[in-house]
């Protein structure tokens, strides 16, 4: 993968910095993905103790979910623009009140404003921070753990974050979920002040594109918004139909202005990287089928076998260790010796056997086995710590220096519209399975399991999907172009395979 970003002489800061501002953006995502799954083991309690509809206390999580997912491609872009510490330390501050908001809440609609503020503020912090990363570690050897570190603490930070959602609601009460976020943003902002580099940004000048940036937000904005009101509404309604034929007509003319725009918010030459569009297509994928593993293995936990929120969490727990030891140990040695790409293959085949056997899970709580029916799921999730790493590396490695930020923005971008989609699709096809089961006569855990059985199901076909995409559209390593640095960069993954020193 030939090297897009500035050479080291140009990276100030030494070693040890380096290493404390990777804690900070680990911190940081790791901040942002455990507030996006630590709600779901508490949402009976919110709803109970704010009076909430069933419909209603949906929107705790779609409230955040919008925010998140159509100011990313914007705020990466101001981070190019204005300065990417700027950005991200505004990000962490809006998250940081809106969580005491959130805490202190008394009633539904104080709630979903403070969660749509937490969403806002989470997309600034994160849209930056791979951006941030790439521009640190130059050297090939050293970007490797750096992404493997920053990956792994997405990858592990939902399930962390169920078992500390249900250790804190059961042993407190739902309003900690929010109240553990200010010493965590607070100390995450002031080590940030030291720990990141400055950067003045290219100037508003560069691509001041306010009308682009109207276009793309509202169209995100209202794309997402549809996505996650299918299953209320249904996926023939006029209301889908209709704002989803608008949220496309503002992107369509978000993309016409970006390819006439003298001074574009996205120019579109990023999207000429076969690695860049290639790695975000697949992420899209694999992100929405993976929904069914975060989301529906909890759910089946929960309302099948009768597990109580901290149970769930940590019989979660031993896929957060295998994709700990995987993404920290390995995924950086198999990444310089094998390339991104046959590395992202072969986690894309083990999550593909992830959701195969969760279509065999049983039924009844007196058939099931944790031992024999979850736990080899939860081993195979090793997937992710292979998966991620490659594919991040890859959703970066198209990105001139200036372009870090936007790039950044975009694969967190299709991240987010992924996840809509996982639990638009995914969840309307189990509720439906399990209606028409139920229907039939069939007791309410084998329907219940019916519909996770189907989605499950769907999600490995998705994930199928993308193991084809990743293989006929990213370039195997020998294929990429020998641009100026390649053979620096196969030095340095040559390096990193015989000398896995530490960053």
């Amino acid at each position: 993968m030939p090297s897009t970003t500035a050479t080291p002489a140009r990276t100030a800061p030494g070693s040890r910095s380096r290493r404390l501002a990777l804690g900070v953006l680990a911190t940081g995502m790791l901040m942002t993905v455990l507030d996006g799954s630590i709600v779901t083991v508490a949402m009976p309690a919110i709803q109970s103790d704010l009076g909430f509809t069933p419909a209603g206390l949906s929107w705790v999580v779609n409230a955040y979910l919008i925010a998140f997912g159509s100011l990313l491609l914007l705020a990466g872009r101001l981070g190019d623009l204005i300065g990417r510490k700027r950005m991200f330390l505004a990000g962490t501050g809006v998250f940081t009140a809106a969580s005491l908001l959130a805490g202190v809440a008394t009633s539904p609609g104080l709630l979903i404003a403070a969660r749509f503020l937490q969403g806002a503020g989470s997309a600034t912090a994160s849209a930056v921070s791979l951006g941030i990363l790439v521009t640190l570690f130059t050297e090939p050897r050293e970007r490797a753990k750096a992404i493997a570190v920053f990956s792994f603490t997405g990858a592990a930070g939902a399930s962390i974050g169920q078992v500390l959602g249900g250790v804190l609601t059961d042993a407190l009460t739902w309003n900690w979920i929010f109240f553990i976020n200010l010493p965590i943003g607070i100390g995450t902002a002031l080590l940030a002040l030291s720990a990141l580099p400055g950067d003045r940004g290219l100037g508003l000048k560069a691509g001041a594109d306010i009308l682009g940036a109207l276009l793309v937000t509202s169209g995100l904005m209202l794309g997402i918004y549809t996505v996650v009101t299918i299953e209320e509404y249904g996926a023939a309604s006029a209301h889908t139909l209709g704002f989803g034929a608008l949220a496309l007509a503002l992107l369509a003319g978000f993309l016409l202005r970006q390819a006439t725009a003298a001074n574009p918010l996205m120019p579109l030459r990023i999207l000429r990287s076969r690695s860049v569009s290639g790695a975000n297509l697949v992420q899209m994928l694999m992100v929405a089928a993976l929904f069914s593993f975060q989301i529906l293995v909890a759910l089946y936990m929960q309302n099948v076998l009768g597990y109580g929120a901290a149970e769930t969490g940590l019989a979660m727990l031993p896929a957060a260790a295998v994709i700990g030891l995987v993404s920290l140990t390995v995924s950086a040695r198999l990444n310089a010796r094998f390339g991104e790409r046959a590395v992202l293959l072969a986690g894309l085949v083990l999550l593909v056997g992830v959701l195969g056997l969760l279509t065999r899970v049983p039924g009844r709580p007196e058939q099931a086995d944790y031992l024999t029916d979850l736990l080899p799921v939860m081993l195979l999730a090793a997937g992710f710590g292979l998966a991620l790493p490659a594919l991040t590396s890859l959703g970066m490695s198209g990105a001139k220096e200036e372009d870090a930020g936007l790039a950044s923005g975009l694969f967190n971008t299709t991240q987010q519209i992924g996840m809509a989609l996982g639990i638009a699709v995914l969840s309307t096809l189990a509720a439906s399975r399990t209606e028409s089961l139920t229907e039939a006569g069939r007791p309410a855990s084998e329907a219940l399991t019916g519909g996770y059985h189907l989605a499950f199901a769907v999600g490995a076909a998705l994930l199928v999907a993308a193991l084809a995409i990743a293989f006929t559209v990213l370039r195997r390593p020998e294929e990429a172009p020998r641009e100026a640095g390649a053979e620096q960069d196969a030095v340095g993954r040559t390096a990193l395979w015989t000398d896995p020193a530490e960053i």
